[in-house]
């Protein structure tokens, strides 16, 4: 799967705009991880398993850590 393919699936999960892509190791597995910025302002990171497509995890960035 490309990141282009992954970066489709994370946007039609949380809609808005791509700001960043990347691979990431979690848990020994391969993972895209793309951060997209909402309407709303928020940061929202979308995992996405580069061999299925399925979404591992989506979690809100906060500025706070």
């Amino acid at each position: 799967m490309s990141p282009q393919q992954a970066m489709q699936i994370a946007v039609q999960r949380v809609p808005g705009q791509i700001i960043h892509y990347g691979m990431d190791m979690e848990n020994g597995t391969l993972v895209y991880e793309i951060f997209i910025l909402t309407s709303q302002n928020k940061i929202y990171k979308v995992e996405v398993n580069p061999n299925t497509g399925a979404i591992r995890k989506i979690e809100e960035e906060n500025d706070s850590d």
